[in-house]
């Protein structure tokens, strides 16, 4: 599990969801051949699988930290790179959604209305501006797959029910919860940290 599934797998567990590293399922679709027809069949990652009695949840998480972030056409799948349309097929080709919905439903034993498809965004292209978080949950919120709407969520939404999540005394070894923990017991999650001077915070 990579370092921010880690937080958004706290959040799906907040939930009262037991969650899963990445499942494949397999898709099988018609090639683009006009001679003849010709189907193949490819695995499409969840990147977090996450349930309870009534509710199963399709987790695609992307970070995306070190670049530019997550880019509405790209969520949309109107990108001219049809590489980056690809990184989030499992929201934005219906053929691969449905296909793993439907797989979903049959490996778990789900219905599926109870199936309910996630973006978790660690950075959002245009943080300044908001126009691609923007551009996104509107366009995720017109995409009526399984249980309804895709849901987005960004990393402010993460962090703090992580945060929430650590308050807790019990001690889990969760790299997620240690890494909160370690930083509120050095007294460096409190807003006054951010302002104070480095030779004040060594006084």
């Amino acid at each position: 599990m990579e370092a921010f599934e880690a937080f958004v797998a706290l959040t799906l567990e907040a939930e009262g969801l037991v969650v899963s590293e990445a499942i494949k399922f397999p898709v099988t679709r018609q090639t683009a051949k006009a001679a003849y027809a010709e189907t193949q069949t490819h695995g499409f990652e969840v990147d977090l699988v996450a349930a309870r009695a009534d509710k199963l949840v399709l987790a695609t998480v992307k970070s995306f930290f070190g670049s530019r972030g997550v880019a509405a056409e790209h969520v949309m799948g109107e990108s001219p790179t049809k590489r980056f349309n690809g990184l989030y097929s499992m929201l934005n080709d219906v053929v691969v959604r449905d296909a793993v919905v439907a797989g979903a439903c049959e490996r778990f034993g789900y219905a599926v209305n109870q199936v309910e498809l996630r973006l978790y965004v660690g950075k959002f292209a245009g943080e300044k501006s908001g126009v691609h978080e923007r551009r996104i949950k509107a366009w995720a919120g017109s995409q009526l797959v399984g249980a309804g709407p895709i849901r987005v969520f960004g990393l402010h939404e993460v962090a703090a029910t992580a945060r929430k999540v650590a308050e807790s005394k019990s001690y889990r070894d969760n790299p997620a919860l240690v890494a909160i923990k370690v930083l509120e017991s050095a007294g460096m999650l409190g807003a006054e940290n951010t302002t104070r001077a480095p030779e004040a915070a060594a006084r």
